[in-house]
């Protein structure tokens, strides 16, 4: 879990590296939207998975259908 601290650290390198101005009026809602996003992460990243939980899809590409028969 992050702490306060750490939280404010990712909001402001975050909008520092995206040249992102949060209002101070939204400053809390991003605070509690990283919270839950890293509650979140910890779930997923306590899980303990097998080579058999992968998904094993493969990306293969295909050329576009021009409309024209070859």
């Amino acid at each position: 879990m992050l702490s306060p601290e750490q939280i404010d650290a990712l909001m402001t390198a975050n909008a520092s590296a995206l040249n992102l101005r949060i209002a101070a009026e939204h400053r809390a809602g991003v605070r509690r939207y990283l919270a839950l996003a890293a509650s979140m992460a910890a779930l997923v990243e306590g899980l303990a998975l097998a080579a058999h939980d992968e998904s094993g899809s493969v990306f293969r590409p295909v050329a576009p259908d021009t409309g024209e028969d070859a």
